[in-house]
């Protein structure tokens, strides 16, 4: 026996033929077959489950749990390892000219006819148009159309495609139209992307959407697996995942994107050669009637070269920052002014307006009126679609409540849920007059039909003079049911039975709606609010930012609010900064722990503006706590100059100390840490020795959360 433990340990040592790790790599592989294998079963259960019911939630979270983990950590990146490198914006381009500027080999592709456009190139005339002047169509972006025109159909295929060179990061959107005179051939597979990344032997982190849980955006990481790992929206809303993707392999990464405000979808498989990936609105097929035109969802990639994933999430992150967002977008501060229960008349808001003390305004951007501001029966939610403000409490409107708070220096926030409306409310009574604008199923929840021009720029003026009657500055919009059923009902009773084409319409208008907006409001900001973060994505992050982004943090009919709510929240802003620079939450909860655990970008409560101004900077998650209150939680937000690190100790940490290890410095540069509450130099250090060794915090309350901030000293 000892003989064979020895002989054993030899070969492990390498000092023999390597059998038993063989042995290991093949009994490995064979339970990780076993794994994908597993999911792929749980992905098709839920594909044939209903889209907007639980059990699909359960079967998706449960089919991704089979080969992913969520405690893990990241290696130190320092300020150098973090830009963008000059070899990473090359292989953008090489990539980019090869597979979308030469449409032999296109990222995307659909079938006509059951042909599909990768084998039947040659049936299409191609033209790739020149690229435009940087910022012409995009921020710090070229812009090129690439149109294809069939030979056999009236069918033109048109890509919008933007190349954001500094970013390592490219985008498209692929268009069709009929420009003929009678129906097309049925298009199908219409996938915005369907390509191969050649990065090896690949994992994928992805994110939770917001279901609501407690869990909501927590970052999940799992190797590609041979089957297809799909990902998609629940009803036509992000409630198992967000749309977004992190692809690190052993030959570089890539963050890809699906930008679709509807029913998604996503799916990557691990092949010889890379990754396989696809992206689609998930139900497309039908002909196109003479004029019609359809789009894909917007894709978007932004390559690295490293092999620490978090510097594609930092890349992805600057990019969105930078490029994506309003210029108007930016770190910001709300206080709330009345919920959706609060009866006060406009002469009682500006009283409360003018007795707020001075460094309150000074410090607040909004001041923010929820919903309930309408005529309704019962509550606020059976009155909307009455968009013009109760008389009895507001008989001139927002107006003089706007202009309080702009003596003041703040600006005014105001709810709307525009796409749903209640029977008899002044939308539904205007949509019910005309043929195909109202999707009705209830009392409560009947939709407008932005897939119909007439309704949208119907919509589109009613609230953006609403918007402008009342002054209002930032424009809250929610969306509180899953639109897929109500739209494929419409697939058979609107359009002829072509599956998808209701939601593809619905969707493109939507953006229209949304764009209609800052037009005639410019400077106007857009929070996008759909029963918290249920519409996360590319294309609303160029017009909005999430300032509720889960409701999980609503309390109940008392006020009260769950149990596990701070540390919730603390990892919803751990998981959700991944992927997105700005984001807000809300919470009833008081004391300067809460209020710390409340600390992100776009915030509900007046406080710690001098560390919130570098949430939209770059992020390194420091301490993986979950939820567990007996584990410190920390994240670093910031970047090679400046920037503050955020350590939650719990309320049963028992070690009063916490050795906090920074990351994205320059190694050679001296750093000064400030406890944000004795506002004393604590430390000074070069760049090197905080990333490598760190420095002890002592942390002796509980429960406590501690802000140190760094400056570059020299």
């Amino acid at each position: 026996m000892k003989a064979g433990v020895a002989e054993k340990s030899k070969i492990r040592q390498g000092t023999v033929p390597c059998l038993y790790c063989l042995y290991e790599r093949k009994a490995m592989f064979k339970l990780k077959s076993i794994f994908c294998l597993i999911q792929a079963f749980l992905l098709i259960v839920s594909h044939f489950s209903l889209y907007d019911s639980n059990f699909k939630r359960w079967m998706d979270r449960g089919a991704m749990a089979v080969t992913s983990v969520t405690d893990f950590s990241f290696e130190t990146l320092t300020a150098e390892d973090t830009a963008v490198t000059e070899s990473e914006k090359a292989k953008c381009r090489v990539w980019y000219k090869e597979n979308i500027l030469t449409a032999g080999n296109p990222a995307y592709g659909f079938k006509v006819n059951g042909k599909s456009l990768r084998k039947s190139i040659e049936n299409w005339d191609i033209t790739v148009g020149e690229e435009s002047r940087e910022g012409e169509y995009r921020r710090f972006g070229k812009t090129a159309f690439i149109t294809l025109k069939s030979k056999k159909s009236p069918l033109t295929a048109t890509v919008e495609a933007t190349i954001y060179e500094k970013y390592a990061t490219c985008e498209w959107t692929v268009f069709i139209e009929n420009t003929g005179e009678s129906n097309s051939p049925d298009v199908s597979e219409f996938y915005a992307a369907d390509f191969t990344l050649d990065t090896g032997i690949s994992d994928i982190y992805f994110s939770k959407g917001s279901e609501p849980d407690s869990s909501d955006f927590e970052l999940m990481k799992s190797a590609v697996c041979p089957t297809p790992m799909v990902f998609n929206a629940n009803g036509g809303r992000s409630e198992s995942w967000l749309p977004f993707f992190n692809i690190s392999g052993k030959h570089g990464g890539a963050v890809i994107t699906n930008g679709w405000t509807g029913q998604w979808y996503s799916a990557f498989r691990q092949g010889l050669g890379g990754v396989a990936v696809k992206e689609k609105q998930e139900f497309f097929k039908g002909c196109l009637t003479p004029g019609e035109k359809v789009r894909s969802p917007l894709v978007s990639i932004t390559f690295y070269e490293n092999s620490n994933p978090l510097k594609g999430f930092n890349s992805f992150r600057r990019w969105m920052t930078d490029c994506v967002y309003t210029e108007s977008a930016n770190c910001l501060t709300c206080t709330l002014l009345g919920g959706e229960f609060d009866l006060s008349t406009d002469k009682q808001f500006i009283e409360k307006i003018n007795s707020y003390d001075e460094e309150t305004c000074q410090r607040t951007d909004y001041l923010w009126k929820d919903a309930g501001w309408y005529q309704y029966s019962e509550s606020w939610w059976d009155g909307v679609g009455n968009w013009t403000p109760d008389p009895a409490r507001f008989p001139d409107g927002f107006a003089g409540v706007a202009e309080a708070a702009e003596k003041r220096g703040m600006k005014f926030l105001l709810w709307y849920e525009p796409e749903r409306c209640c029977k008899g409310t002044e939308v539904y009574n205007e949509c019910k007059k005309h043929d195909g604008w109202l999707i009705e199923k209830s009392d409560e929840v009947n939709m407008v039909n932005l897939a119909f021009d007439g309704a949208c720029d119907y919509l589109g003026s009613l609230i953006a003079n609403s918007i402008k009657d009342n002054k209002v500055g930032l424009y809250r919009q929610d969306f509180n049911f899953q639109p897929l059923a109500m739209w494929q009902k419409a697939d058979k009773t609107l359009w002829g039975n072509r599956e998808g084409f209701e939601e593809n319409h619905y969707v493109t208008n939507l953006y229209r709606y949304l764009d209609t907006l800052l037009e005639v409001n410019p400077g106007l900001v857009i929070d996008n609010c759909a029963s918290g973060g249920k519409r996360l994505d590319l294309e609303m992050s160029r017009r909005s930012i999430p300032l509720w982004r889960t409701d999980y943090n609503c309390s109940d009919a008392q006020g009260v609010i769950k149990p596990d709510a701070l540390e919730s929240t603390q990892s919803q802003t751990y998981g959700l900064s991944f992927w997105l620079p700005l984001s807000g939450s809300g919470l009833n909860a008081f004391g300067e722990y809460a209020h710390r655990s409340l600390i992100t970008a776009c915030t509900q409560r007046v406080g710690y503006e001098e560390v919130r101004q570098y949430m939209d900077k770059y992020y390194y998650p420091l301490t993986w706590g979950a939820r567990d209150t007996e584990k410190y939680h920390a994240m670093q937000f910031g970047d090679g100059e400046e920037g503050f690190a955020l350590i939650f100790k719990r309320e049963n940490v028992k070690e009063n100390t916490y050795r906090l290890v920074l990351s994205g410095l320059s190694p050679e540069k001296i750093y000064t840490l400030t406890d944000f509450d004795s506002f004393n130099p604590a430390v000074t250090k070069s760049g090197k020795v905080l990333m490598q060794s760190g420095v002890e915090i002592k942390i002796e309350e509980t429960p406590k959360a501690a802000i140190i901030v760094y400056k570059e000293a020299y």
